[in-house]
């Protein structure tokens, strides 16, 4: 199969084939009369996930706005658009979506199915905005999840890791469009965060740390705030926060690149869908050479989880790019890392060395394990399926849903089978 990497280049795909569907119907075609298969979103994922030996579904295709309910404040939406283009319809309809991760590039299906996350205390993930999902069943059947209706198995379904099927179209939750302003501080001490994590991260809209590692401290801190002042206002720049002084240019997050890329900042206002992404839809990173990781603990304990991951920061810093942290809003999604629980994910942009990220990575879970860490279920980590399946209260139950949805396991791959069977 031509094509067959993830974006980073990090990982080769199995598959025999590749399917593009154009319409729902093509794809219930290919369903039912298919074999194993899995949906290929933007190749973003840096693990398994999406592979399987048989077939896989691409929806690049599938990717218009069906239909925007101004009574319910609701979008639905074909499950391959991506959130910059959704985003940037929706803004010209003055609606936005609550919540966008780092980049605009993402598949709405793909990153709701993986509960990829943007950041705010108060912003749950980009799942939390799903109030109906549309399903093609291994049969080829339609099935619809709607929030609030039926057994309760929405909250199961809606991060559903890729195993109920081929999800086709996805009804969002919307608000009106806002405006967001973006401030860039540089060199924040960790310590500070003992006494000042929440109000640190309570600061903003949605707030990222970002550090490489080398002291115990945060290169940057880019500070989201929502802006309601009339046209033209002034955007003040506090001369100090938490000890971090203002940025005095646009910056990227990893020392030594160009800002070019990056989303506006120095407190110029625009549309949210423009400034919660750290890097604009025009930017396609499709050629970055990188590993990622991401791990989730509990909010509370935000500060001892950075100060157990600083120990071993002289073994992390030569083999990463940056590191951000972020905080979540808990949710009840059941196989979601902040089900039942506000949380903080640290996640680490590592150079292409595979084999010492292979390494370390054991060491970073080992201190992180007295805080029950989650790591993303897209990116790279080593935990072993009898230390992770634990952590998920409602595993259980999310297999008795995969096997009702898929009792012969054509959607259930290697990863599947590893973690969650």
């Amino acid at each position: 199969m031509e094509n067959n990497r993830n974006w980073a280049g990090n990982y080769r795909y199995g598959a025999s084939a590749l399917l593009v569907p154009e319409t729902t119907e093509q794809v219930q075609e290919m369903v039912a009369r298919g074999g194993r298969m899995r949906v290929l979103g933007t190749r973003h994922s840096f693990n398994g996930i999406a592979d399987t030996a048989g077939s896989q579904i691409s929806l690049q295709k599938l990717n218009r706005v069906k239909a925007v309910d101004r009574a319910n404040n609701t979008v639905t939406v074909e499950a391959g658009i991506r959130y910059g283009e959704l985003c940037r319809y929706l803004h010209e309809h003055g609606l936005a979506l609550h919540n966008l991760a780092s980049l605009p590039h993402i598949s709405v299906a793909g990153a709701v199915a993986t509960a990829t996350h943007g950041s705010g205390v108060r912003n749950g993930n980009l799942a939390t905005a799903v109030r109906a999902m549309e399903v093609i069943r291994a049969d080829g059947e339609k099935l619809v999840f709607t929030r609030g209706q039926g057994d309760g198995d929405f909250d199961g379904a809606v991060v559903g890791l890729g195993g109920l099927g081929v999800v086709t179209a996805v009804t969002l939750d919307t608000i009106p469009a806002f405006q967001i302003r973006q401030h860039v501080y540089e060199n924040l001490p960790l310590s500070r965060l003992r006494d000042h994590a929440d109000a640190i991260f309570s600061s903003g809209y949605s707030v990222s740390l970002f550090t490489d590692w080398t002291a115990a401290s945060f290169n940057q801190v880019w500070l989201k705030r929502e802006w309601t002042a009339p046209a033209g206002a002034a955007s003040e720049t506090e001369p100090d926060f938490y000890g971090a002084t203002p940025a005095d240019a646009d910056r990227h997050p990893v020392p030594g690149h160009t800002a070019e890329n990056c989303s506006a900042q120095l407190g110029v206002p625009g549309p949210s869908y423009d400034r919660l992404p750290h890097f604009r839809m025009e930017f396609t990173p499709s050629a970055g050479e990188e590993l990622q990781s991401e791990y989730f603990v509990p909010r509370a304990q935000a500060y001892e989880a950075l100060c157990a991951i600083e120990r071993l920061r002289e073994r992390i810093a030569p083999l990463l790019y940056i590191s951000e942290v972020r905080t979540i809003a808990e949710d009840k999604l059941w196989m979601s890392p902040c089900y039942g629980q506000d949380a903080v994910g640290i996640h680490f942009t590592w150079k292409p060395d595979w084999p010492s990220v292979r390494q370390l990575l054991p060491d970073i879970e080992a201190q992180l394990a007295p805080f029950r860490a989650k790591p993303h279920w897209a990116k790279l980590f080593t935990m072993a399926p009898e230390r992770l399946q634990p952590l998920y209260a409602k595993l259980p139950d999310f297999r008795r849903l995969l096997r009702q949805c898929d009792p012969e396991g054509k959607f259930r791959n290697d990863f599947l089978e590893t973690y969650i069977m």
